[in-house]
């Protein structure tokens, strides 16, 4: 009886060993890097948010803790996402793509949807808001890993297995343009002709796809004249620096006071209510204003490393004979990288303004839930990879 209850107890922490390994034999800078810049947000929601929380809600800290809060749950989600085998997010593919369809149309059912600054982009469940966007970049990037693993030879050989998952953009797209999210619309179309060139589509295929949806650009600013304002705005904005330029404005003035070493961590004058959305799209700023150029060299440098790293794991399990699993970290890293870019360019006037978030950084909750997901996955595939490795040189292979 005692024997049996001591091969029991042991066999079951060898079982907990395995689990843990999950998490200790992952890439250290993946890690060490998603926590940096995770930390160093937090800091940076608390000094950009305390003035607008205490006259807004009479609670300085309101958005520190409810960002802690998210941080929280994006941790625990990633752990748990950590711990699902690959294979079943490659057969999930085509129902994530469902799910997404029907989280944007919830966008739109009365009482549901949840309209902010003229858009109306979350699914409203009490305090909790739930940006449906952030997650269908994620969904979509599983959904077209597998799509590329199942259709690798069509992909390369024929035109309509190349434009079959546009078909399926085009719907999630129209939905995101509905909203309106063009930043949305745009970082998920780029993510998704990236990785389809990844995939091995053909020069000319993927030429005429980025004339497409460059024309396809022109064409929706043109017709709007909200987004052509904030285009003009953003080639000129001292043009017009107190209506369509005041947002870029105050970034850049944020940015000019921080020169060199800047005014000190909580001691920025433009998050006090002359910087609009200080502490969610123009984050950046005030750090640039409190934490100088040194402070925005190294968060550059930080997104560098985090999104090299990633692609060097998705190199290293496409090498292995894993494609679902390089593409769906390459999938990530260019998200990761697009959004980060247009954030600090939209912060530093090279881009026109669009509401995206820094990773990992912004304030709110479905970003920073889906991007730590997005690093479970990334957890999985290196563990997965790495797991490989070991029992290739032990003479045999894992599935």
């Amino acid at each position: 009886m005692s024997q049996t209850l001591t091969s029991y107890m042991h066999a079951a922490f060898n079982q907990k060993q395995k689990q843990q390994k999950i998490i200790w034999t992952s890439d250290y800078w993946l890690l060490g890097t998603f926590l940096s810049i995770l930390i160093l947000g937090l800091i940076m929601v608390g000094s950009t948010s305390i003035s607008i929380a205490e006259k807004n809600i009479g609670q300085p800290f309101y958005y520190l803790w409810r960002q802690l809060t998210f941080a929280g749950i994006g941790l625990f989600a990633a752990l748990i996402v950590s711990k699902i085998p690959l294979r079943i997010w490659q057969q999930l593919g085509p129902a994530l793509v469902i799910i997404s369809i029907l989280l944007l149309l919830l966008v739109f059912v009365p009482g549901l949807g949840k309209t902010a600054n003229h858009s109306t982009r979350w699914i409203s469940l009490g305090s909790i808001h739930i940006q449906s966007s952030e997650f269908v970049k994620l969904f979509m990037i599983l959904y077209l890993a597998g799509y590329l693993v199942r259709h690798s030879n069509a992909v390369r050989t024929k035109v309509s297995a190349f434009l079959r998952p546009f078909v399926l953009l085009t719907i999630l797209m129209f939905l995101l343009l509905l909203e309106p999210d063009f930043g949305a619309a745009a970082v998920l179309i780029c993510t998704a002709v990236a990785m389809m060139w990844l995939g091995g589509v053909k020069v000319g295929q993927f030429l005429l796809m980025i004339v497409f949806v460059s024309a396809a650009a022109v064409l929706l600013i043109i017709m709007s004249d909200y987004r052509m304002n904030r285009f003009t705005g953003f080639l000129d904005p001292w043009g017009d620096p107190f209506n369509s330029g005041f947002q870029l404005t105050q970034a850049l003035i944020a940015f000019g006071r921080g020169e060199w070493m800047g005014v000190g961590l909580g001691a920025s004058v433009q998050k006090l209510f002359y910087l609009p959305e200080a502490h969610t799209d123009f984050l950046f700023a005030v750090l640039a204003e409190e934490l100088g150029l040194f402070g925005v060299i190294a968060v550059i440098v930080l997104f560098t490393i985090l999104v090299y790293r990633i692609l060097k794991i998705g190199r290293a399990a496409e090498t292995r004979e894993r494609p679902f699993a390089g593409y769906v970290a390459y999938g990530i890293g260019i998200w990761i990288a697009l959004q980060a870019f247009i954030n600090i360019g939209v912060n530093m006037g090279v881009l026109p303004t669009k509401g995206l978030t820094l990773p990992f950084m912004s304030y709110g909750g479905s970003s920073m839930v889906a991007m730590s997901i997005a690093i479970g996955l990334l957890v999985r595939i290196d563990y997965e990879t790495r797991r490989e490795d070991r029992n290739v040189q032990k003479g045999k292979r894992w599935d």
